[in-house]
């Protein structure tokens, strides 16, 4: 299976080409293109170190013309992932779709429930696969979570508060070019990984958003909403904060500070969930700064998102459920070649009942919380109910 890429900033080169790699190294998927509208995009992800460390005598090819051109040239049933900024999302999954082709798209998907509603119309009635990277599905913990909440060991969801804030060195990078106002906001971007979580593990829907947004300005001068405060309501009357950013010091030990924390209820007994996601039992100091965007001397880093390891043999090996969710999408697009339309149909039906990637259907309580949000942070926090 041949894999077109639409997009080469910070998440082609964080996770989703490495993915790639190890599943071209694995002898799994074909041939890699890597589309951006910038030569110097694609020139940096080609010569990033950590790329050409781990996966030696690997390549993409560079295409710099309009991607609607390259997914045209595909033959049917390939895969293409969308890593492009969220507002043009929808542009870029509808024209794979056209070309009939598989989509792996990075959160959210859209940022209105119309077009998501498109989109997997557009999909089932071509028994294509549009699977939504929410990575955070595949972290064991959640899992884990998922399935004691289900199995009734928490009872019921009553109040939780989530934050994730990102480094400041984010505002240096392509995010003051397309992460301005108009666009998206720290809660859209970021926060969708919480709302989606909560939903995951609970089944819980979300019913009501207010969003309180703070404007900072990026180097460029350009403006965004660098700072939010989301209230979600939920369908059993639960309560969720979501605290989210492009602020978190670049001194700071992590790559980020991310948290969740639920109190839940049988109405007998209390019980408690909580994660905290930007530590996981490391603490290293080093003799000197090892280099690169926000690292520091004393370092928390994380295992379990996306981590290279030396397992033997030429390159490096990735892991974490970062990994884990790139190859989980791709394997389902691999399941489905050379199957009939009908044969498709059925095994993305079974996998979106099974919950575990998100779809269009299954998860279409994210494009609504985003929509409720966009015109709640406009309109300085007014909570809003969410469309049906």
């Amino acid at each position: 299976m041949q894999v077109a890429m639409i997009g080469g900033g910070m998440i082609a080169h964080d996770q989703i080409l490495p993915s790639l790699y190890h599943l071209q190294r694995q002898c799994r998927i074909g041939a890699i293109d890597v589309c951006a509208r910038n030569r110097e995009t694609l020139r940096k992800l080609a010569e990033a170190p950590n790329l050409l460390n781990a996966f030696p005598g690997q390549i993409f090819t560079a295409r710099l013309e309009p991607y609607a051109e390259v997914v045209a040239g595909l033959p049917p049933h390939q895969l293409v992932v969308v890593a492009l900024p969220d507002d043009l999302h929808y542009d870029a999954v509808m024209c794979a779709l056209r070309a009939r082709q598989h989509i792996l798209c990075v959160k959210p998907l859209v940022l209105t429930v119309a077009q998501s509603e498109e989109i997997e119309k557009e999909s089932r009635e071509r028994g294509l696969l549009v699977g939504i990277e929410y990575h955070k599905r595949f972290d064991d913990r959640s899992i884990l979570a998922r399935r004691r909440y289900q199995a009734g060991l928490f009872g019921e969801f009553k109040l939780g508060t989530a934050c994730l804030l990102e480094k400041w060195y984010y505002r240096h990078s392509n995010f003051q070019s397309w992460f301005t106002c108009d666009a998206s906001d720290a809660f859209t971007y970021i926060g969708c990984h919480y709302v989606d979580l909560v939903a995951f593990i609970t089944g819980l829907k979300p019913v009501e958003v207010s969003v309180y947004g703070i404007k900072d300005k990026f180097p460029n001068g350009k403006e965004g909403w660098l700072w939010t405060d989301a209230r979600v309501i939920w369908s059993n009357g639960a309560c969720l904060n979501v605290q989210n950013a492009l602020g978190f010091p670049d001194a700071g030990p992590g790559t980020n500070t991310q948290s969740l924390t639920m109190y839940c209820s049988n109405g007998e007994a209390g019980a408690w969930l909580h994660h905290s996601d930007q530590y996981r039992g490391l603490q290293y100091c080093y003799t000197r700064n090892p280099g690169g965007d926000g690292a520091t001397t004393y370092a928390e880093p994380s295992p379990d998102y996306f981590q290279y390891l030396d397992l033997g043999g030429p390159g490096l090996v990735p892991t974490g459920y970062g990994y884990r969710s790139v190859a989980y999408i791709t394997e389902r697009a691999l399941e489905l070649q050379g199957l009939s339309l009908d044969d498709r149909r059925r095994l993305i039906a079974r996998w979106e009942q099974d919950g575990l990637m998100a779809t269009p259907s299954n998860s279409r309580y994210n494009e609504a919380v985003v929509e409720a949000a966009r015109q709640s942070i406009a309109n300085n926090g007014v909570p809003v109910k969410l469309k049906a």
